[in-house]
């Protein structure tokens, strides 16, 4: 049996550590952020991993800087034969480097597909029918290394990137454990992502920031609706009412087209609001204006006041 580092910090990587010691696997230490303040009363808050790690008795790492010399001799005192970082950080070679079998990465897409920090987002927001997980092994440039396996999973027109992170947390914990079996009954040979066929251009899943989310009424229905639920429900596609922001977490595509300005507002006030598209309108069903709490558009309109 090897022993294992698992690193990771959200909910995301938490079912990979919890599927990893449910199995048997040894788990020696967990590697995972500082702990920060947050909210309004900058309370201290505890990443899910090692909340999880704790429970279970597990030693808990936090390091500020990967490449600190105590840090790095703490790692080793664990002689891990094996790292698995699930939803962490870009981690220096003298890291992943350290144990015998390397460092195994799980990444939220179909590598070389969506390489980078928002794959879930992204495969969704370009209309994407399918998605899925990637273990491979870690090497210099980012999402890069040579993939072990690989599981597939479908997207629905209805899902957003909150669905489709559940179904990828799931298969990401199991591709991982069979990984992690296969590795050890020496069955995997790692296959390097240049001699993948790919028909598509690569797509590329970069960091998503707050600007990149407010919303072009001047393109397709499709393209707005997959916008939005690709955003949903963090970091949230917005747009302006007013000089408020209003997030929009869900919406219904009406195709019939008038011809109307894009980002036109209508709405009777009592069960309806929708904006206009380049070809049709979004009805709007979930939102959050600036200041309110996230509510039903019945229960916006019975209080907003055009």
């Amino acid at each position: 049996m090897m022993r294992i580092i698992f690193m990771g910090t959200p909910d995301f990587a938490v079912a990979s550590l919890k599927a990893l010691i449910e199995s048997g696997e040894q788990v020696v230490a967990v590697v995972t952020v500082p702990d920060k303040p947050a909210g309004r009363g900058q309370k201290i808050h505890e990443s899910a991993v090692k909340i999880f790690a704790q429970q279970h008795h597990i030693p808990v790492l936090q390091p500020v800087k990967l490449r600190d010399e105590s840090f790095l001799n703490e790692l080793r005192s664990y002689q891990a034969d094996l790292q698995v970082v699930v939803a962490f950080r870009m981690l220096p070679e003298v890291v992943w480097n350290m144990p015998k079998f390397g460092t195994i990465n799980v990444h939220a897409s179909l590598l070389p597909q969506y390489r980078g920090a928002a794959p879930i987002n992204h495969a969704i927001i370009n209309g994407e029918k399918e998605s899925g997980v990637t273990t491979f092994l870690l090497q210099h440039e980012i999402d890069t290394g040579n993939i072990l396996l690989s599981k597939k999973v479908t997207i629905k027109d209805t899902d957003n990137a909150g669905d489709l992170h559940d179904k990828l947390m799931a298969a990401g914990a199991e591709t991982l454990l069979q990984t992690i079996q296969q590795l050890q009954a020496g069955n995997l040979q790692p296959k390097p992502q240049e001699v993948i066929v790919t028909h598509e251009p690569l797509k590329h899943a970069p960091k998503i920031f707050k600007e990149d989310c407010k919303i072009n009424w001047d393109q397709p229905t499709e393209t707005v609706y997959n916008f939005i639920r690709g955003l949903s429900p963090y970091p949230a596609a917005f747009t302006l009412l007013n000089e408020r922001v209003l997030k929009i977490y869900d919406a219904k595509k009406e195709t019939v087209h008038t011809p109307t300005v894009p980002g036109t507002l209508t709405t009777d006030k009592k069960t309806f609001l929708k904006i206009a598209t380049q070809d049709g309108y979004l009805l709007i069903a979930d939102l959050q204006l600036e200041g309110k709490k996230r509510m039903h558009v019945v229960d916006f309109l019975k209080g907003y006041r055009f």
